[in-house]
C-alpha cells in the first residue's frame, strides 16, 4: 500500500511538472517582445534572460516539448501500474481514460489558458526556473532534432522570412478592422515593406509630363514660365528636351536676377545657375533610392533607361507618397490629366501613371509591364489602336478618344463611380513630380 502511495505522489509530481512544461512554453511564445526588450533596457534581469532564452525559440521549444512528452510518459506508465495492481487487466482501461482527462485538464488546457492569459507576466516569474530545464534537457533535445534531421532530410524544415512574417502580421491587424486609421496605418506599413519590390519607372512622371527650362531661352521667358509653374525645380536641357543638363531650382533663378539688379537680366546664364543633374537608372527600387536620397540629400532624380536616355524624373515626395498616399500643399491640384464625366465614367491623359490612377478611383490595375495607361492599353491590345475602338481589360471599359502619331493621348474609363473627381490641369503630376514648395 505504501508503494502505491508513492506512485500517487510520483505522479502528482509529473503532472504538476507537464503543467508547467505546458504553460512555459506558451508563456514565453506568447509574451510581447516590445515588453520584454523595454524592461530589459530598463535593467530587469528577468526579461534579459526571457529574450536569452527566445534567441533560439526552436531550440527553446524543443526542450519544452521533450520535457513535456517525457514526464506525461512517465505518469503515464506509473498509472497505468497501478491501476493493473488494483483492477487487473481492466487496469489498462481505467488508467488511459483516466491520465487522459486528467493530463489534458490539469496539465494542458489550464495552465495553458493562465499563461496565454498572463504571458508577460508569468514569462518573468518562471524564466530562471525554464533556463535551469533548458540547461539539463537541451542534450536529449538535440538528439532528438539530430535525428529529425538525419530521417527527414535538411530542407524539412520550413523557414519563414521576417517579411513574410511581418506582412502576415500586418494582414492578420487589419483583417475585419472597421477603424479608417487602423486600415490607414497598416496600408503604410504595408507599403513600406513593398519599397524594395517596386522601382522608380513604376512612379516616375514621364518625360512627356515633365516642365522643363531650355538653357538657350532668354531668363526674363525662364522667369515668366517659372512663376506660372507649381513646381520649384525643372530640369535644363541645352537643343533637346532629351540633353539634361542641370536642374534649375526657383530661388537660384530668382537670387540670380536680384543679383542682376534687373538692368543686365540678359546676362544671366540658365546653364550657370542649374545645379548638376543627379541621374539614376529606372530600374533602382524606390528603398535603395530613399537611402540614396538620404545620403546625398537630394530630393530630386533625372532617371535614364539602360541605353541613358531621358525617361523620365523622381523625387523625394514621390517615394513618400508611395507610403503615407498623397501629400498635397496650397499648390497642388488633384490628379491632373483626369476628369470625372456625369455619367460615372472617366476621361484620363493617356501618361497618367497606373498607381496615380489605382490610387485616385481605387482601381487595382496591374503596373508590372507598363508604367502609363496608355502603355498598359498598348500592352493589353497588342496593337496601336484609333480613335473610337474599345476594349474591354481587368473588368474596365477603354475608348481610345485621341491620339497623336503612334502615342494614345486620350482615354475614357468606365469604372463605376470614381473614388474621388479630378480637375482639368496640366498634364503630368504636379502634386509630387517636380515637388511643389
Amino acid at each position: 500500500m505504501t508503494a502505491l502511495w508513492i506512485i500517487a505522489l510520483a505522479i502528482c509530481l509529473l503532472i504538476i511538472a507537464s503543467a508547467f512544461f505546458s504553460s512555459a512554453e506558451t508563456a514565453l511564445t506568447a509574451a510581447s517582445d516590445a515588453r520584454m526588450h523595454q524592461l530589459a533596457r530598463n535593467g530587469n534581469r528577468r526579461a534579459a534572460l526571457v529574450e536569452q532564452l527566445r534567441s533560439d525559440r526552436e531550440a527553446l521549444i524543443g526542450t519544452l516539448l521533450v520535457g513535456n512528452n517525457a514526464v506525461n510518459v512517465l505518469a503515464s506508465a506509473l498509472a497505468t501500474s497501478a491501476a493493473i495492481a488494483l483492477f487487473g487487466d481492466s487496469g489498462v482501461f481505467v488508467a488511459t481514460l483516466a491520465m487522459t482527462v486528467i493530463l489534458v485538464l490539469l496539465a494542458e488546457v489550464l495552465p495553458k489558458s493562465y499563461a496565454f492569459n498572463n504571458a508577460n507576466r508569468y514569462a518573468l516569474r518562471i524564466a530562471p526556473l525554464v533556463k535551469i530545464c533548458f540547461w539539463l534537457l537541451l542534450p536529449l533535445s538535440v538528439a532528438v532534432r539530430w535525428l529529425a534531421v538525419k530521417l527527414l532530410g535538411p530542407g524539412s524544415i520550413e523557414e519563414e522570412t521576417d517579411e513574410e512574417e511581418l506582412r502576415g502580421m500586418i494582414a492578420l491587424q487589419g483583417r475585419g478592422s472597421e477603424d479608417a486609421q487602423d486600415r490607414e496605418r497598416n496600408a503604410m506599413l504595408a507599403s513600406v515593406l513593398d519599397l524594395q519590390e517596386v522601382s522608380v519607372d513604376q512612379i516616375m512622371t514621364h518625360r512627356g509630363a515633365v516642365s522643363m527650362v531650355n538653357a538657350e531661352d532668354s531668363p526674363d521667358a525662364v522667369l515668366r514660365f517659372v512663376l506660372t509653374s507649381p513646381f520649384t525645380r525643372h530640369p535644363v536641357y541645352a537643343g533637346k528636351p532629351e540633353n539634361i543638363i542641370g536642374v534649375l531650382h526657383v530661388k537660384n533663378l530668382l537670387r540670380a536676377i536680384e543679383g542682376a539688379d534687373g538692368r543686365n537680366m540678359d546676362r544671366v546664364d540658365i546653364a550657370e545657375i542649374a545645379s548638376q543633374a543627379y541621374f539614376i537608372p529606372e530600374t533602382t527600387a524606390l528603398f535603395d533610392q530613399l537611402q540614396a536620397f538620404r545620403a546625398r540629400r537630394e530630393h530630386f532624380a533625372i532617371v535614364v533607361d539602360e541605353y541613358g536616355d531621358f525617361r523620365g524624373i523622381v523625387t523625394l515626395e514621390d517615394i513618400l507618397e508611395e507610403i503615407v498616399g498623397d501629400i498635397d500643399d496650397e499648390h497642388d491640384e488633384e490628379l491632373a490629366g483626369l476628369t470625372a464625366q456625369p455619367d460615372g465614367s472617366v476621361i484620363v491623359d493617356g501618361n497618367v501613371t497606373i498607381r496615380d490612377l489605382n490610387r485616385t478611383l481605387g482601381l487595382e490595375l496591374p503596373d508590372d509591364k507598363a508604367a502609363t495607361l496608355a502603355g498598359l492599353l498598348l500592352h493589353e491590345s497588342r496593337t496601336i489602336p484609333d480613335p473610337g475602338q474599345e476594349f474591354r481589360f481587368h473588368h474596365i471599359r477603354f475608348r481610345v478618344i485621341r491620339r497623336q502619331g503612334n502615342r494614345i493621348t486620350s482615354l475614357r474609363l468606365w469604372v463605376g463611380k470614381p473614388g474621388r473627381k479630378a480637375r482639368p490641369g496640366q498634364t503630368g503630376k504636379p502634386d509630387a513630380g517636380q515637388e511643389t514648395g
